[in-house]
């Protein structure tokens, strides 16, 4: 008995189960365990996000069942589950039927029970029949990825543990975890809790960083709300989205192509009176035009700020009209309106800012009136802001006159 376990091929094997075929050190095996873990992260967001749910993507058909072989590894999920789940979340965003909304269930549910709200939402058949349409529905699907989920995740440990050995479970587990921590926990949940708006979307979602490489440009997930249909989600020049930078070589080597990226606001001349084709542009614009608006207004309250006494203003107010002045009346929290309040009173120029704000916001908001009726809103809006006395209003209505589509 001695002599079988002290034979080369058992001690073999059990060197092998120790330390894997490849016998890395423990910072390597933590290197590729990293590199497996980006990889999944740029198949959710690659292919399950930009190609499958909103179709602003087109991938070659060997690098979509690459994805897929991929995600039904590393993660179990299934192309139409995902898709229908997520496009349920757009259309029915922030409100009762979001399938996983901080803003419904709570920041502490969603980031840290997110995996158990896509697995429930999962189940629903009426979600998947109505938005899990134009998805993969071939053999391969049907009877291994769909089937046998287990199966994928099962050969990624065999994997893993054949190539690293003890470690390999680590690796494993790691990868499972990913996510349902970053995805589901941190995007779902902290991306539409925290972090900063470039445009007003008319949900709460927020840009965690300016730098999309953790979650693989997911951290800008306000750029992508307010472009749903964009398959880059930067849109400032200080802003980084390692999926598009992905997407951009493999469109260069002919294997994806982008249908669709944010439109991008222009300026010509300035037009004597706004016209049907500065409403088209200001309508197709129109986030853009009000994140300008805003800069106006937060320009406003710093000089409003500047030319005050020490002490004047209470600095809760400042504080709060800083906060949400240029925000959507329906976006300020109950415990901020009365301080807004009070900072429209002590500031009257910035009061007469919001009103128009709303104002301009109605026109593209105005469903019943038709397209000559809304060019003769946008012209008696750019007049009363030329005419009010407010050099920030008369700067930009006359920016406004300029823009065109791009």
């Amino acid at each position: 008995m001695t002599l079988l376990f002290d034979s080369p091929l058992v001690n073999g094997a059990l060197d092998v189960l120790a330390n894997g075929v490849l016998d890395f050190s423990w910072w390597q095996v933590l290197l590729v365990g990293l590199l497996f873990t980006h990889i999944t992260i740029a198949s959710v967001t690659i292919y399950l996000h930009r190609h499958s749910a909103h179709r602003s993507l087109d991938l070659h058909p060997a690098v979509q069942h690459f994805f897929r072989f991929w995600l039904w590894m590393t993660t179990g999920m299934t192309t139409k589950a995902w898709t229908a789940i997520h496009r349920k979340h757009h259309a029915k965003c922030e409100q009762e039927e979001d399938p996983h909304s901080p803003q419904i269930y709570g920041l502490k549910k969603v980031m840290w029970e997110g995996a158990e709200l896509y697995r429930a939402e999962s189940k629903n058949q009426d979600t998947l029949n109505r938005y899990g349409h134009g998805t993969p529905d071939d053999w391969l699907e049907r009877n291994v990825y769909l089937k046998h989920s287990v199966v994928g995740i099962s050969l990624m440990m065999i994997i893993n543990v054949t190539l690293f050995g003890a470690l390999g479970a680590a690796v494993w587990a790691m990868q499972m975890a990913w996510i349902p921590f970053w995805a589901a926990g941190v995007v779902n949940g902290i991306g539409h809790f925290w972090g900063y708006r470039n445009f007003e979307a008319q949900d709460a979602s927020t840009n965690l960083t300016p730098w999309g490489i953790i979650i693989g440009g997911e951290e800008l997930h306000n750029n992508h709300h307010t472009y749903p249909t964009s398959a880059k989600f930067s849109v400032k020049p200080y802003e980084f989205d390692v999926g598009w930078l992905y997407i951009t070589l493999l469109s260069s080597v002919g294997l994806a192509k982008a249908k669709k990226t944010a439109p991008r606001l222009a300026y010509g001349e300035v037009r004597p009176v706004a016209d049907e084709k500065t409403l088209e542009a200001v309508i197709a614009h129109r986030y853009e035009v009000m994140a300008g608006y805003a800069r106006q207004m937060r320009d406003q309250l710093a000089k409003e700020v500047a030319a005050l006494k020490a002490g004047a203003v209470d600095a809760q107010i400042v504080k709060a009209a800083t906060r949400w002045l240029h925000r959507d009346a329906e976006k300020v929290p109950a415990a901020a309106a009365e301080k807004l309040t009070q900072a429209r009173a002590a500031w009257p120029v910035l009061d007469k800012m919001v009103t128009m704000r709303e104002e301009l916001r109605q026109i593209w908001l105005n469903t019943g009136r038709n397209r000559e009726q809304l060019t003769g809103d946008l012209q008696a809006w750019c007049k009363r802001a030329e005419e009010s006395g407010i050099a920030e209003l008369r700067e930009f209505s006359m920016k406004l006159r300029a823009v065109r589509v791009a």
